[in-house]
C-alpha cells in the first residue's frame, strides 16, 4: 500500500492519480474526438436542411421548453411504459449524474484548485458525492443489462417487424460502449481504493467492494493495471463522443429537440391545402413535399416499437407498422440527403439539375400500408420521441388521391356520394331530418332563437343503427329542457372520412357548405354525437371561418346528470364494457365523462377492457377506413370485439356511431348476437330514464 496520510475533515483523492503526466495528451484526444463530433454534427445538419419546405417550429417558446423539460429531460412520456421507461431512465439520469460528476472533477482539478487554491470536493461533500456516483455508475450499468437482456433475449415483437428482429451492429455497440465505460470506471476505482487503501473510500462501496477481490495482487502490478485501465475507460469514452452524431446514440441530440419542435396544435390536427388553385400536385408524393419538420421526424425515431405495439393494422395482420414506416422514410432520405447537397452544390456551380426524387407512397412506403392505417393516434399518443405519423400518412394519401386519382373503387363511390347527396351512402338529402319527424323536433329555419345546434351527422340521420342513437338523445335533451334545433335537409356531411381518406378538396367543399349555413343562423354552440364530426367541426373547421364552441353528446349527458336535470331511475341489467373511440379518447381527451355517466345509472356492473383509456384499441373504421374492405389479415373490429368478451360483457357501451356499427358487426362475426350487444351511451341512459323500450336494437345500417 502507498504512503498515505489520513485525517477527518480532509476526505477526497486526487483526480489524475497515477496519471499525472498523461493530461496533455488526454487533451489532445478530447479535442480530436470533439472535432469528430461537431464534423458529425455539422454534416447532420446539413441533411435536415437539404429537403424539406418550410415549417415554422420554434413559436410559443415557453411551451416548447416545458416540453423539452417534461419530455426531453423528465422523461414523462419514456416512463408511461414501464419496463423500458425504467431502463431507459436508469441509463439517462445515471449518465446525466455522471457527466455532471465529471464536470465537477475537472472544474476543481483545473479551475478552483489551481487558481483559487479551494478544493469542493473533500470532507463531507466528498463522501456523499463519491456515494452518489458509484451509485449511479451501478443504476446504468443495471440499465444497460435490462437494454440487453430485452433486445437479445426476451426481444419482444416491437423491437422487430412480422416476428423478424431489427437489431443493427450499431444497437450493441451502443449499449457495450456504455456498459464497458461504466466497468473500466468502476476497475479504475477498485484498483486505486486497494492500492492507497483510505477508508473513506468505503463510501465508493461498488469500487470498495470490488477492491476487496484484489487481495494478494502485487502493488507494481497493481499500479500498472491502473495505467491501462484508466486509458482504456478514457478512450472509450472520448470513442463514445465522437461516435454519438454517427450512431443511434444521435438521438441524444435529436429526441430532446424533437420534443421541443413538437406540434402545438390541437391533438390530430391536420394542416390544410391553403392554395388549391395555384398548387401543381398535391400532398407528399416527394420526399421534398414533406416539411423540414416531418423528415426530422424520422431522424428522431429510436425504433423502440411503442407506436408498433398498439397498432390495430399492424396487430390485425397489415402490413403497416408506424415504426417500420418512418425508419423507411429515414433510410430514403439517408441515401437522397448526400445526393440532394451534391446535386444543389453542382446546380449551384454550374446550373444542372437537381436531383431526381423517388416517389413516397408506393416506391418509399408500401400502398398496403399506406391505406391501412385507422387514424387511430395510437402511434403518435405513445411515441416517446413525439414523432407525427399520421400527417405523413395522410400527405401521402392526399397525393394518390388529388394528384394522382389511384385509390380504392369503395373510396371512389364513397366520394362520389358525399359530392353528390353530402353522405356517404348517397341517401337523398330530402331524407336527412325523417328521423325527427315524431319528435317534435324544429329546424333551425323553422326556430333560429336555440342555444345548440344538434349536428346530427350522416350516421345518425341515414344509419337505421344510427337513428336511434339521435332519437334516444333527442329525448334526453327534450326531456332535460336543453333548447336545441336541428339544421335538417341544409345539414351536410361532416367531411371527416374525405379528409382522412386524402380527399382534401371534397373536405373543404363540405366543410364551407356546413359553415355558411352554420354561420347564416348565427349558430354559436354545437352538439354531436359523432367525434368524427365532433374532431372536425372543433379543430379543422375555423381553418374555413366555422368558430363554433362544439360539445359531444357525453359531455353534455355528463352535465345534465351532475345539474340534476336528467333522472336515472331505472337500473340497468347485465354486465357493461366502455370502448374508448379513437377521435374521443386520445384525439380530445374525453375519458372521464363516459365513465361518469355510466357510473351514475343504477345497477350498473362497469369492467374494463385489458385494452383502454389512451391504450384503447380502435374499432376499425377512422381514417375513412369504415368504407374500405379488409382483404389483409383479420378484421380489425373482431379483434376489438374478442377483447369485450374476454372480460364476459354482456354490453359494449360506445359513444361513437362508428363504433356502434363496427362493434356490432364484430359481435354478428363471433356469433355472440344472443349473448352479447352494443348500445351507445345515449341509448342506455334513455332506458334508465324510462325514454326507450328495454328491447336489444336492431343492427342493421344504411344501404
Amino acid at each position: 500500500m502507498e504512503h498515505t496520510t489520513f485525517s477527518v475533515g480532509n476526505e477526497g483523492r486526487e483526480v489524475f492519480w497515477n496519471a499525472q503526466y498523461f493530461e496533455p495528451v488526454l487533451f489532445l484526444l478530447t479535442a480530436v474526438a470533439m472535432a469528430i463530433f461537431a464534423y458529425g454534427v455539422w454534416r447532420r445538419w446539413q441533411m435536415w436542411r437539404a429537403l424539406g419546405k418550410e415549417e415554422i417550429r420554434w413559436d410559443k417558446m415557453p411551451e416548447r421548453i416545458k416540453s423539452l423539460i417534461v419530455n426531453g429531460f423528465l422523461q414523462v412520456k419514456t416512463w408511461k411504459d414501464p419496463y423500458p421507461g425504467i431502463m431507459h431512465g436508469l441509463i439517462f439520469f445515471g449518465f446525466f449524474v455522471l457527466l455532471f460528476g465529471a464536470i465537477f472533477d475537472a472544474g476543481e482539478f483545473h479551475i478552483t484548485e489551481p487558481l483559487f487554491n479551494w478544493s469542493f470536493l473533500r470532507g463531507k461533500f466528498y463522501l456523499g458525492f463519491s456515494f452518489a456516483m458509484d451509485l449511479f455508475g451501478l443504476l446504468v450499468f443495471i440499465g444497460v443489462l435490462m437494454a440487453l437482456i430485452r433486445r437479445y433475449i426476451t426481444k419482444p415483437d416491437r423491437l422487430g417487424y412480422k416476428g423478424v428482429s431489427d437489431n443493427t451492429a450499431d444497437d450493441a455497440i451502443a449499449l457495450l460502449l456504455i456498459g464497458a465505460i461504466i466497468v473500466t470506471g468502476f476497475i479504475i476505482e477498485a484498483l486505486r481504493i486497494y492500492i492507497t487503501n483510505p477508508p473513506w473510500e468505503v463510501w465508493s462501496f461498488v469500487g470498495w467492494i470490488l477492491s476487496r477481490t484484489f487481495t494478494g495482487i502485487d502493488y507494481g502490478v497493481a499500479k500498472m493495471l491502473h495505467k491501462i485501465s484508466w486509458w482504456t475507460h478514457a478512450l472509450l469514452a472520448l470513442t463514445f463522443i465522437a461516435y454519438i452524431p454517427y450512431s443511434r446514440l444521435l438521438h441524444m441530440i435529436t429526441t430532446p429537440v424533437n420534443h421541443f419542435l413538437a406540434s402545438l396544435k390541437p391533438a390530430g390536427y391536420l394542416e390544410p391545402i391553403r392554395d388549391f388553385e395555384n398548387a401543381e400536385s398535391f400532398g407528399a408524393g416527394k420526399l421534398s413535399d414533406f416539411t423540414w419538420k416531418q423528415i426530422f421526424d424520422s431522424d428522431a425515431c429510436t425504433r423502440c416499437g411503442r407506436c408498433q405495439d398498439g397498432c390495430p393494422a399492424y396487430l390485425s395482420g397489415k402490413p403497416l407498422s408506424p415504426k417500420k414506416m418512418i425508419q423507411d422514410i429515414k433510410t430514403y432520405w439517408l441515401e437522397k440527403a448526400p445526393e440532394v447537397i451534391k446535386a444543389k452544390a453542382k446546380a449551384a456551380a454550374e446550373g444542372a439539375q437537381a436531383a431526381t426524387e423517388k416517389v413516397l407512397p408506393g416506391e418509399v412506403v408500401d400502398l398496403h400500408e399506406l391505406w391501412a392505417c385507422t387514424n387511430c393516434m395510437y402511434c403518435m399518443e405513445h411515441c416517446s420521441a413525439s414523432i407525427e405519423h399520421v400527417p405523413k400518412i395522410v400527405n401521402m394519401r392526399q397525393y394518390k388521391v388529388l394528384t394522382e386519382a389511384d385509390f380504392a373503387p369503395e373510396l371512389q363511390l364513397t366520394y362520389k356520394n358525399m359530392e353528390n347527396n353530402s353522405n356517404p351512402w348517397g341517401i337523398g338529402s330530402h331524407l336527412r331530418a325523417d328521423w325527427a319527424k315524431e319528435l317534435g323536433v324544429k329546424t333551425l329555419a323553422e326556430n333560429p332563437h336555440v342555444e345548440y345546434l344538434l349536428y346530427v351527422g350522416c350516421s345518425g340521420s341515414f344509419d337505421d343503427r344510427g337513428k336511434k342513437v339521435s332519437i334516444a338523445f333527442a329525448k334526453i335533451l327534450q326531456a332535460a329542457g336543453v333548447s336545441f334545433g336541428i339544421l335538417g335537409n341544409e345539414e351536410g356531411c361532416c367531411g371527416d372520412s374525405a379528409m382522412r381518406g386524402g380527399n382534401e378538396y371534397l373536405f373543404q367543399l363540405l366543410a364551407q357548405a356546413n359553415i355558411a349555413v352554420m354561420n347564416g343562423y348565427g349558430v354559436k354552440k354545437i352538439i354531436t354525437a359523432c367525434p368524427h364530426g365532433y374532431n372536425a367541426l372543433k379543430k379543422d373547421y375555423p381553418n374555413f371561418g366555422g368558430n363554433f364552441e362544439v360539445y359531444h353528446h357525453t359531455e353534455i349527458i355528463a352535465g345534465l346528470i351532475v345539474a340534476g336535470k336528467i333522472k336515472l331511475q331505472k337500473p340497468v341489467e347485465g354486465l357493461f364494457t366502455y370502448h374508448d373511440s379513437c377521435f374521443l379518447g386520445r384525439y380530445n381527451e374525453i375519458y372521464r365523462e363516459p365513465r361518469k355517466i355510466l357510473a351514475a345509472i343504477p345497477g350498473m356492473k362497469l369492467v374494463e377492457m385489458d385494452r383502454n383509456l389512451d391504450k384503447s384499441f380502435c374499432c376499425g373504421a377512422g381514417g375513412a377506413r369504415m368504407w374500405m374492405e379488409e382483404d389483409i389479415g383479420e378484421r380489425i373490429n373482431d379483434l376489438r370485439t374478442d377483447q369485450a368478451i374476454a372480460v364476459k360483457a354482456d354490453t359494449v357501451a360506445v359513444a361513437c356511431p362508428f363504433c356502434l356499427t363496427m362493434i356490432s358487426d364484430g359481435i354478428k362475426d363471433r356469433q355472440m348476437t344472443e349473448k352479447m350487444v352494443s348500445l351507445d351511451i345515449a341509448e342506455i341512459v334513455a332506458r334508465s330514464m324510462g325514454l326507450e323500450e328495454a328491447k336489444p336494437p336492431v343492427d342493421v345500417c344504411a344501404t
